[in-house]
């Protein structure tokens, strides 16, 4: 698909979800600059070639509190290839011409930064929204209004743990879309995800106080597993940790990273249409 040409990041994010042909918009993960610069970017192209709406593009982080084992050794990978963020932020750019880019970054390369300065490289390269999984309610305000100053979607999260009052807290802040944490714990494949009931009664109670669409993550990794999150009630499927391991598997092989990874959306888009 091709990025409509709206003002903000919101309005782009909005359109994606509005107007995605599968019964939820597909959110593929990618790790930025891995294994390269040049073939992630190969590799977000793939994923908007093979069915993605929205792509979340990975900053490499040394500490990744939120992340399983396979998205942090490609994060370690591509620290150790010399991947900046400033690497990172460019392949955003070069992707936001096709699909909308939601940047996840940890805290402090963001703290580093400055935020209003962060934010505004967001929106000068088109990228549409931002996610950052170690930021509190409590300390998002200053992050929230740089957000909102430059049209980027700060998207927050919430977890099966989450408390009611807490959840309504964050949904009534939620800009772009609530990614709603599938399981507690870490990234990764799961083979037993949450039972399809347990599934749709947290889907209702993250709905229940959003006024913006609600995405699933964390665990899904199957065609099967995204149907059966959009049959719960997602607004949206991303899946991360099954699409970073084609990409590392291939390129170990000395295959084509961007191929593995544009097959492996394609089934999961397949399992999504109407």
């Amino acid at each position: 698909m091709t990025t409509a040409a709206t003002d903000t990041g919101l309005e782009r994010i909005a359109a994606a979800f509005a107007g995605s042909p599968g019964s939820a918009a597909l959110m593929p993960y990618l790790m930025g600059a891995f294994p390269s610069v040049e073939a992630s970017v190969r590799i977000g192209e793939a994923y908007a070639d093979n069915g993605a709406d929205l792509v979340e593009l990975g900053v490499p982080f040394s500490d990744p509190l939120a992340d399983g084992p396979v998205i942090h050794a490609a994060a370690t990978a591509a620290l150790k290839a010399g991947a900046t963020l400033h690497h990172v932020l460019e392949a955003g750019a070069r992707l936001a011409q096709r699909l909308p880019v939601v940047v996840m970054c940890y805290a402090n390369p963001m703290f580093a930064r400055g935020v209003e300065r962060f934010a505004d490289e967001l929106a000068q390269r088109r990228i549409s929204g931002l996610i950052v999984p170690d930021l509190p309610l409590e300390e998002s305000p200053a992050v929230l209004a740089a957000c909102d100053a430059a049209g980027i979607a700060l998207v927050p999260l919430v977890a099966p743990t989450t408390p009611a009052e807490r959840l309504a807290s964050i949904g009534e802040r939620a800009r772009g879309f609530l990614y709603t944490v599938s399981v507690t714990g870490i990234t990764g494949e799961k083979d037993d995800l949450t039972r399809a009931a347990d599934m749709a009664e947290l889907l209702a109670r993250a709905k229940a106080g959003a006024r913006v669409p609600v995405a699933l993550g964390f665990g899904i990794s199957t065609p099967e597993q995204a149907a059966a999150a959009a049959a719960a009630g997602a607004d949206g499927v991303i899946v991360g940790s099954r699409l970073v391991r084609a990409a590392a598997e291939a390129e170990a092989a000395g295959e084509d990273p961007a191929a593995a990874a544009g097959r492996a959306v394609a089934e999961l888009a397949a399992a999504l249409v109407r």
